[in-house]
């Protein structure tokens, strides 16, 4: 009977300290809720850090979102991934808690994989392995893979802008020439696709490469009304750009 009795508190205890955590993570708003992803959408992930630069993930993530409200066109579930379950910080000041953990996480499958600027693009993020090969595991399926500003680093690092035509944040194309010799990096365009990479002058300019996708998969009228609802003037044909896909 004295086992009995130690196995019933053992498990009571566990399940108050389990409440408590659960108590604990609702109070301090840190509890993980994952996002609902509707089915027959594009899956469109974020892929964040500390030092990521808000523009950069706002734009286009406003973009994108906002597809959910145009109809008859297949839409967007956006989401962000990251390598921790704490909240990110970017470079701003806003903290940011990820929907994903690509470390642990089961990820539903990306179609497009978007890769802001972080502060730290040019140095440290560029040793972060695991970070590296989750790009190149993306890349294997995804139909689109976009870099804003100093993203485009991180893609160079990972191989995949090998043979292909891209483009950066304008100050800093000296130095990717520099890092990376053997790319085509090209200067005075806002965004360049090649292939299924996109990679964009970054800043507000984020705005009118996202909006460029969304004309490629969704035709000029789409693009124009998610253009008006936030109210940017957008004809493609004006914006300095490169598109070497078709």
């Amino acid at each position: 009977m004295k086992h009995w009795y130690l196995v019933v508190l053992l498990v009571t205890f566990i399940g108050c300290k389990t409440s408590e955590k659960s108590q604990n993570e609702k109070e301090n708003g840190t509890e993980k809720k994952l996002p609902e992803l509707k089915p027959d959408r594009y899956n469109v992930a974020f892929l964040i850090m500390d030092g990521t630069f808000n523009t950069e993930l706002t734009a286009p993530y406003d973009i994108f979102q906002h597809t959910i409200f145009r109809k008859g066109i297949k839409p967007m579930n956006v989401f962000t991934v990251a390598n921790t379950d704490n909240p990110i910080t970017t470079f701003e000041g806003m903290r940011i808690l990820p929907d994903f953990n690509y470390l642990k996480d089961s990820l539903p499958r990306i179609d497009i994989l978007v890769v802001p600027s972080a502060e730290h693009h040019l140095d440290s993020d560029l040793k972060d392995d695991a970070m590296i090969n989750f790009v190149k595991k993306v890349d294997k399926d995804a139909q689109f893979v976009t870099s804003h500003c100093d993203g485009a680093f991180v893609l160079a690092k990972a191989g995949l802008l090998d043979g292909k035509v891209s483009t950066t944040f304008p100050s800093d194309i000296d130095k990717m020439k520099e890092m990376f010799p053997k790319l085509d990096i090209r200067k005075d365009v806002l965004f360049i696709h090649d292939g299924k990479y996109i990679t964009s002058a970054g800043g507000a300019k984020s705005f009118e490469a996202a909006l460029y996708l969304c004309e490629y998969l969704y035709g000029p009228e789409i693009a124009r009304s998610l253009a008006g609802g936030l109210v940017i003037d957008w004809k493609s044909e004006d914006v300095p750009s490169i598109i070497l896909n078709d």
